[in-house]
């Protein structure tokens, strides 16, 4: 297993429209993406680009998080922090079945199956007790610069 490119820094929020006006207007965000409802998952999902140290649109990606309805998976989370705030770093690996089994052979807790996330890749979170703290989405590289097409 080795340490992929951060991918996205999950941001739970109680409204997008909120977040997107304050990285847009506060922090002079240019690229935001169209939200978009992931049911499956009980969230809606926007996504903020950052740009890269050389100027171009390819940094790391802020993704927004809000709940969708009260089966969420975010609920709990904004029920303690009902601002929002950090939710998960999410880390890019090449093959996220050798990455699992990696995270399994050393004692790390999985969360639930791997999945497809919103960047249409599969994923899998690792609970952040055993992550310094820290809920930790790890995700399959995304093929074709797919990750910045949502």
């Amino acid at each position: 297993m080795k340490l992929g490119r951060l991918n996205h820094i999950g941001i739970a929020t109680p409204s997008i429209a909120d977040s997107i006006a304050f990285y847009r207007d506060v922090m002079g965000a240019t690229k935001i993406h169209e939200p978009f409802d992931m049911e499956e998952q009980g969230v809606k999902v926007c996504f903020v680009d950052t740009p890269a140290a050389d100027g171009a649109m390819n940094g790391t990606q802020i993704e927004l998080i809000e709940p969708l309805g009260e089966a969420s998976t975010i609920n709990g989370f904004l029920a303690k922090n009902p601002l929002g705030g950090q939710h998960h770093l999410c880390f890019e690996v090449p093959d996220i079945a050798e990455a699992r089994t990696y995270f399994e052979g050393i004692g790390k807790r999985i969360l639930g199956p791997t999945r497809i996330g919103a960047h249409g890749t599969p994923i899998f979170f690792v609970h952040p007790k055993d992550m310094g703290g820290m809920l930790t989405e790890i995700m399959e590289t995304p093929r074709d610069n797919t990750h910045w097409s949502n």
